[in-house]
């Protein structure tokens, strides 16, 4: 039986990969912000067991973890929080900046340096939901995509230094999904949102299990999903 750790397990694409997970009967480990959804988590996925970790403070991990019981060893952990919020250059605090600097670059970094020695010791796998932001920016996602781009970085760094040791290293890229994110980003942008439109949350996790049950000849390095034909873009 494999053991995943996984954030975002929420909502979204981190939802349906706990799921996924969970019905084929793997051990799941769940990384919440705070009691109350820790408690949310553990009732949605019997057998689950959760963590606490506020991914807005990165600096606080360390502690939070050392006073808790963690896995002796992980063949997956799955970074799949993220947070957005757009502006253009002119518009953005540094606060805002750091918000999603911390949850979406520097939270992963910390965890995965917290988790290398169980993931050595499985010769696991780290996996990154980045986003098409992380290959391209446009505007009023200056802060967003540049920590996107910073996760491309950490994970490419990663997997040349874990390489040897046997830990894999996969960034996943999905376009537009389906999701409480995507609903808060149309209405940033003043835009209808119709999650009909957008890849289905799903098939962003077939691609993730795809990922991590790949034999252990093959790596993915990264993985891009994108609307299919017809669909919006």
């Amino acid at each position: 039986m494999a053991i995943h750790l996984i954030t975002g397990a929420g909502s979204g694409i981190g939802a349906a990969v706990a799921r996924r997970l969970h019905q084929r009967g793997d051990e799941l480990w769940l990384l919440a912000r705070d009691a109350g959804r820790a408690k949310e988590l553990a009732d949605r996925y019997e057998g689950a067991r959760t963590l606490v970790g506020d991914l807005t403070t990165p600096d606080r991990l360390s502690w939070a973890l050392s006073h808790q019981s963690v896995p002796d060893r992980l063949d997956s952990l799955l970074h799949i929080a993220g947070v957005v919020d757009l502006g253009t250059v002119e518009e953005l605090s540094t606060k805002t900046w750091r918000h999603q600097l911390d949850v979406n670059l520097l939270s992963p970094a910390e965890l995965t340096r917290l988790f290398l020695p169980q993931l050595r010791l499985s010769r696991g796998h780290v996996l990154f939901v980045n986003s098409g932001s992380g290959l391209n920016a446009h505007a009023q996602w200056a802060a967003y995509a540049a920590s996107k781009h910073g996760l491309k970085a950490l994970a490419d760094s990663l997997r040349q230094e874990e390489h040897a040791g046997g830990v894999r290293v996969t960034s996943v890229y999905p376009g537009r999904t389906a999701s409480p994110m995507q609903a808060k980003v149309h209405q940033q942008e003043g835009k209808a949102y119709d999650a009909s439109k957008w890849i289905d949350p799903e098939s962003v996790a077939t691609t993730i299990l795809t990922a991590i049950d790949l034999p252990r000849d093959a790596e993915i390095n990264d993985l891009t999903v994108r609307p299919g034909p017809g669909e919006a873009r």
